[in-house]
């Protein structure tokens, strides 16, 4: 198995002139960050964050503006220095690297991406791309082949010579997507690439990022505030407020299981057609133990891992019952009410969601005197 590619440890970040004071009182007195800048006059930052990051994964930390989203990940490459904790990047201690080795780490492994691309307006994109090789001492004929290289990937083919200043929004985001991976970096960090651009043109740079991430395989920590773009990108999402992990997990349980109201308010205008998938608001087989067999295989299908968009392009063309399997396996049954009540947000996994009630005796009952009067090979309805 795998070593996590970046792994932070109790990571704490405190700005102002008593920092080590206001420490000791967040972590060993429960401060808020309230308490922390009106008894010490600091900020706090980042407050006691732990997780890890597999190789080729998406990581998505987001959060409101003031969060400490930003300041977490500037930490990955020590342009914030923690108050406390570690920040470990493959076998490297980042808070322990002399100058020269942060230097080799910032140049080779990890690269980063802001949302203001800071091209240099004097050189041309081609010179933009290839700063870093230049500074590692390559050749212009490589450097110039690897420029070219990455800016085919980035779908900017032509535009080597020009500058800066004859590119747009979106092109200047693609050509600091094209630097940050000409030095071919095991890791990137993304600050809120795209949260300056329109609309259209941040739907298709973030597919476009999303296609070079897999293909290249980078491993990724990619800053937004915004959950769609964390939903669509994101292999996992971390949720911060007030300096702190409040959730962690894939999309899927974000949506579905929110672990407090902060979440829950987040979540809750989020389409969920193509991040549900039927296994959430299923019932089990044996709630249904009135279907006989042959009755359960009339009914039409779906996977245990097909999305609410495909059971209900199978429930507009099927009775009131969707048999669900696990491969060959029957696994449960979803009635029309579960997935209305699925399409409407109202999950059985979560305390801060409405609870989907049971199949009552009294439902239950109703069911079995209606199926008593279907034929042994009909599909049956929902009472």
């Amino acid at each position: 198995m795998n070593s996590p590619a970046i792994v932070c440890s109790g990571l704490w970040k405190i700005f102002g002139s008593s920092q080590m004071e206001a420490l000791i009182a967040a972590r060993d007195r429960s401060f808020s960050k309230g308490q922390v800048l009106e008894e010490f006059g600091c900020v706090l930052g980042v407050a006691d964050v732990s997780f890890s990051v597999e190789p080729g994964e998406i990581f998505c930390v987001m959060g409101l503006s003031g969060s400490g989203k930003s300041t977490l990940v500037r930490h990955l490459n020590r342009l914030v220095e923690p108050t406390a904790g570690e920040v470990r990047i493959g076998r490297n201690v980042v808070n322990k690297l002399s100058p020269p080795e942060l230097r080799k780490l910032r140049s080779e492994t990890v690269g980063m991406v802001f949302q203001h691309m800071a091209l240099l307006p004097h050189r041309t994109v081609y010179d933009n791309i290839s700063l870093s090789l230049e500074l590692r001492g390559v050749s212009p004929a490589r450097r110039r082949q690897v420029a070219e290289e990455k800016l085919k990937l980035v779908e900017l083919s032509g535009w080597g010579e020009r500058y800066p200043d004859e590119l747009s929004g979106g092109m200047k985001q693609r050509v600091g997507l094209a630097r940050a991976m000409a030095a071919d970096p095991k890791i990137l960090l993304m600050d809120e690439p795209f949260s300056a651009l329109d609309p259209l043109i941040r739907r298709q740079l973030q597919q476009q990022f999303l296609h070079l991430a897999k293909v290249l395989k980078k491993t990724t920590v990619f800053i937004t505030h915004d959950l769609d773009e964390a939903i669509r990108l994101g292999d996992r999402i971390a949720i911060m407020n007030d300096g702190r992990f409040v959730q962690v997990g894939t999309p899927e349980e974000i949506v579905t299981a929110p672990t407090d109201r902060y979440v829950a308010d987040f979540v809750s205008g989020i389409s969920r057609l193509n991040l549900i998938t039927a296994s959430k608001i299923m019932q089990p087989r044996e709630s249904f133990a009135m279907l006989s067999n042959k009755q359960f295989k009339a009914l039409p299908r779906v996977q245990i891992d097909d999305k609410l968009s495909a059971v209900i392009s199978t429930a507009a063309e099927a009775g009131d019952l969707i048999a669900v399997y696990d491969n060959a396996e029957p696994a449960g049954v979803i009635t029309r009410r579960t997935l209305f009540r699925g399409i409407q947000g109202h999950d059985i996994v979560s305390p801060y969601s409405v609870v989907e009630p049971p199949m009552n005796d009294a439902i239950l009952e109703d069911f079995r005197a209606k199926s008593r009067g279907l034929k042994s090979d009909a599909s049956p309805t929902m009472p």
